[in-house]
């Protein structure tokens, strides 16, 4: 298993606001709007992604009914889910407003880490405005790819979904294409090492893979949406050079990388 530590950043262009920005965001909901991740928090479950909210485009209120209970298709663990809650706004926005929010300080935790180390590079590159289109049309497509997975396996479509994993999935992505020999220090094995982005991610998407593979196993049951990790990290990949279109590459971006990819040691652009 692979642990992502921090990357270099010596060639950054642009303080990158908009990135420190969504973190700021996602730490506030889940504290102050989530409670902490409170087990009954009201606006957890009005406020989260539900795939057959998506797919029929009516909103479920559970209000005053008993939690129901779920087991984990791959650990078949019982896991109870509390009611559901009156959405006030447009099932259809939770796209979005799922994306800000997380269920629990783990869950936080190594979202934000994964954010930090590799959306800078990636706001740097796009500039501030592309990478937010960027960045919430990839969080968008990811909760679409989950929803359809969900439906097409026969889960089970009342379970929420919620976190900023699809929308950093696509960040990965888009950081894969465009910085593949890129440098990341990373926990490898225990060893703390530095590999190349491709291997960092490369391992990363080969986890995602293998535990999907448990969503095949039954037809009830909830847990990680590995189909919104999968799809946002497609996302990612198809759209970051289309978001890139008339954004000029710097000259050190290309030496930098060809430095890389010879020697696997990064320089400073001067």
């Amino acid at each position: 298993m692979v642990f992502p530590l921090f990357d270099d950043n010596s060639d950054r262009r642009r303080f990158p606001w908009v990135n420190y920005t969504f973190i700021a965001v996602n730490i506030f909901v889940f504290i102050v709007l989530q409670e902490a991740g409170a087990d009954r928090n009201k606006f957890t479950y009005a406020w989260s992604t539900v795939p057959a909210e998506i797919v029929t485009g009516n909103d479920i209120d559970e209000t005053g009914q008993q939690p129901r209970t779920i087991e984990h298709p791959v650990t078949k663990e019982r896991i109870e889910i509390p009611p559901l809650q009156p959405t006030p706004i447009s099932v259809y926005l939770t796209l979005l407003t799922s994306m800000f929010m997380h269920g629990s300080w783990m869950h936080l935790g190594g979202n934000m880490l994964f954010l930090w180390i590799f959306g800078d590079n990636v706001e740097d590159f796009l500039g501030h405005l592309r990478y937010i289109a960027f960045y919430v049309i990839c969080g968008i497509l990811a909760s679409l790819s989950h929803v359809g997975v969900s439906y097409f396996l026969q889960r089970d479509l009342a379970v929420p979904s919620l976190g900023a994993s699809g929308a950093i999935s696509g960040v990965l992505g888009g950081y894969l294409l465009l910085f593949p020999h890129r440098q990341v220090t990373v926990i490898l094995f225990r060893f703390l090492t530095q590999v190349p982005a491709y291997v960092a991610i490369g391992i990363w998407f080969l986890f995602q893979i293998i535990n999907s593979l448990g969503m095949f196993g039954g037809s009830g049951g909830g847990g990680v949406a590995y189909g919104a990790h999968i799809g946002g990290f497609i996302a990612g990949l198809g759209l970051v050079k289309v978001f890139a279109i008339g954004e000029h590459e710097p000259g050190w971006y290309r030496k930098l990388d060809q430095q890389s990819k010879r020697s696997g040691v990064r320089q400073p652009p001067w």
